[in-house]
């Protein structure tokens, strides 16, 4: 891992109700690194891939990066697939290239090369109602790497498959981002999805939302079947869970 790519220092978010979404989160986010968001619903691990990726602004405090951002150096991935359902799947990975000007023919071998990349590639001319829901959120990755983005922000992306679908795409993610290594910021309420991806948890307290622990993910590379069945994959996920309870009742302060 190199040196850091962005740092989030004091972000608070104040909603015109009231609502304090966040309260003086700080976060420094390394270049490489695989950080996943762990928290209980509402703590604001959403509200904070939105701030990064530049969708809202916070009240106070700042986002900054090490170095300026181009265009397509952030990829998102929703909680859905987000597909255009009139569009074939290609054209739907095309899509942000086409919002940055690429040239068609460029852009579809790009989308093709993208589409075969998350285990899609015969399936460039499928409707997305043909797709399984598995399938529709390869698409959506596939469409959020086409840009090649230094930083791939992913909303609980993999929460609403079946548990043998689920586990699957976390490999398949896995093998793309440890031969790749773009930046990964992963939002996730599971435990177990967390210490199985990331190098690095960041643990938020229930809303005003803030990092209230930072635990470092020591199991070796890559991971596999093995790794889940491991003595040292359970140990870290109970001390991870304990950490988490622990937040969860924890006041604002």
């Amino acid at each position: 891992m190199s040196g850091g790519l962005l740092r989030l220092s004091g972000l608070s978010l104040t909603y015109p109700n009231g609502t304090r979404a966040l309260d003086g989160l700080d976060l420094a986010v390394a270049e490489g690194e695989f950080l996943s968001l762990l928290g209980a619903s509402g703590c604001g691990k959403s509200t904070v891939l939105r701030l990064v990726a530049g969708l809202i602004a916070p009240t106070a405090g700042a986002v900054a990066w090490e170095r300026p951002l181009a265009r397509g150096d952030v990829g998102f991935v929703f909680q859905e697939p987000t597909l255009m359902p009139w569009a074939r799947i290609l054209d739907n990975v095309r899509l942000p290239l086409d919002l940055a000007g690429m040239d068609r023919a460029e852009g579809n071998a790009r989308a093709a090369e993208g589409l075969e990349r998350v285990g899609l590639g015969d399936f460039l001319r499928a409707w997305p109602r043909e797709l399984s829901g598995g399938m529709k959120m390869r698409a959506a990755l596939a469409r959020a790497l086409v840009t090649r983005p230094r930083l791939l922000l992913l909303d609980e992306p993999f929460a609403a498959l079946d548990e043998i679908t689920r586990l699957k795409l976390n490999d398949d993610l896995l093998a793309l981002w440890r031969r790749e290594r773009f930046t990964t910021l992963f939002v996730t309420h599971s435990v177990f999805e967390s210490v199985y991806l990331s190098s690095r948890i960041a643990i938020m307290k229930a809303r005003p939302g803030r990092v209230v622990a930072d635990l470092p993910v020591d199991l070796p590379w890559p991971r596999d079947l093995s790794t889940r069945t491991g003595s040292d994959y359970g140990a870290l996920c109970r001390a991870v869970s304990e950490r988490l309870h622990r937040a969860m009742g924890e006041a604002a302060t």
